[in-house]
């Protein structure tokens, strides 16, 4: 079986990881899969790259000028929605002629179009979509935010300010999607549980198969190393209990920045001992942006995007805490985890589905400081330690674990080349 994974990104992003793992998964278990992307960032031969820079740079550019005039010249809103308004055309790619299964991951940022998607639908190849956030089932946001429009028609979108149905660019976009997935049978997978319930409320997606296989993970990597040395390594302090942050761009509002910084003013006032022997580490763009702005010492290292480093961050940290508002299934989450570090979230998408409240660490209230704060307590200084770090690499395993998640999706695969061939 061969399959082609279609995603944006060669390495950056949380889908772009999760999708490399998967090939990784799948060329380990006999399936040969190949990713094709848009942005090629290393030598990898199993990944191809468009090779076209100028024409990429044109796609995202009109997609995004396309949207910044709906958002009459504001910034605000305009990476939280996607309107595959332009892309490419990889019906034509050898790699597409030879694959027998077309997996979409992350496909946006002037990746595909509506137009391209529809394309690959009309070829008859077999289609599963990996949904890394909800833009498939919505008209063009990646996250609802609590809308709850697409489950009926995607229309006056709180994001994209409109003025009648003649220039209601989100309508128009919702409209383009049903033509495109109109009498195609894709086979849609969600990352999370939290996920597919959104994808089977939505009206876009009535009809269409839609199951859940989480994100892997390579826990021959990601696992449990000696924590004095690691800290040697990054320089770290030896003498603290350190709290880890990780995002891509710190600042990003949804992955909660600000509660984490409330929460720990929190704890520090109820536990003021806190202040001589625990500090933060924050790894991410924009790290040294939060420095002052939090009642601990802070120890920023910026973007890492060398893999061996990244676990060395992860072995660093006594705990890792990640308080966004509205997310998929974290890969850091499960990061952390395989290393032994026990985790504390909130209560919101697939996060609960990762941490087993009490058994790897501490779900909180949603958007609750307070209890955030409870639950990072409760890690450092109540809860059996040892205990907690154990489950979280035992969770990993048998959950996570490449084997296991590339047989799921061996088994969708299947499925739909069955469907193509005898339409059951």
């Amino acid at each position: 079986m061969r399959v082609l994974i279609v995603n944006t990104s060669e390495r950056t992003g949380g889908a772009a990881v999760a999708a490399n793992r998967l090939m990784e998964a799948l060329n380990n278990n006999g399936v040969k899969a190949k990713m094709l992307v848009r942005d090629k960032e290393t030598d990898t031969i199993t990944v191809v790259g468009l090779g076209n820079g100028m024409m990429a740079q044109r796609h995202f550019l009109w997609e995004r000028l396309t949207i910044l005039r709906k958002l009459h010249f504001s910034k605000k809103h305009l990476f939280e929605v996607d309107i595959a308004n332009t892309g490419f055309d990889i019906t034509r790619l050898r790699e597409f002629r030879e694959a027998d299964v077309i997996h979409l991951h992350w496909v946006n940022q002037g990746m595909l179009s509506l137009k391209g998607i529809r394309r690959i639908i009309e070829t008859g190849k077999p289609v599963v979509w990996t949904m890394h956030d909800a833009w498939p089932a919505t008209a063009i946001c990646h996250y609802p935010q609590g809308c709850l429009a697409f489950r009926s028609e995607c229309k006056n979108c709180h994001l994209l300010p409109s003025h009648g149905s003649s220039t209601d660019l989100a309508n128009k976009v919702w409209h383009r999607k049903l033509a495109m997935l109109e009498g195609a049978n894709l086979s849609f997978v969600a990352c999370s549980r939290w996920l597919q319930l959104q994808a089977k409320q939505s009206a876009l997606l009535t009809g269409q198969t839609i199951t859940t296989i989480p994100n892997t993970i390579d826990t021959h990597v990601f696992k449990p190393t000696d924590k004095a040395e690691a800290r040697q390594r990054l320089q770290l302090p030896d003498d603290k209990r350190l709290i880890l942050f990780v995002s891509q761009r710190v600042t990003d509002r949804r992955k909660g920045m600000d509660y984490l910084i409330e929460a720990i003013e929190l704890m520090v006032r109820d536990h003021p001992e806190m202040t001589a022997n625990t500090g933060v580490v924050v790894l991410g763009g924009h790290a040294e942006e939060v420095e002052g702005k939090i009642k601990l010492p802070v120890f920023p290292l910026g973007y890492v995007s060398e893999e061996r480093r990244i676990v060395d961050v992860y072995n660093a940290a006594d705990l890792f805490v990640l308080p966004s508002v509205e997310d998929n299934l974290p890969n850091t989450i499960m990061e952390a985890m395989a290393c032994g570090v026990p985790c504390v979230g909130f209560k919101t998408g697939g996060i609960p589905e990762e941490i087993d409240h009490l058994k790897t660490g501490y779900v909180a209230e949603y958007r609750s400081a307070s209890d955030l704060a409870k639950g990072m307590h409760w890690v450092l200084d109540e809860a059996d330690y040892h205990k907690l770090c154990t489950q979280s690499v035992r969770k990993v395993a048998t959950t996570y674990s490449q084997n296991t998640v590339s047989l799921r999706y061996i088994e969708v695969y299947n499925h739909a080349l069955a469907f193509k061939h005898y339409g059951l």
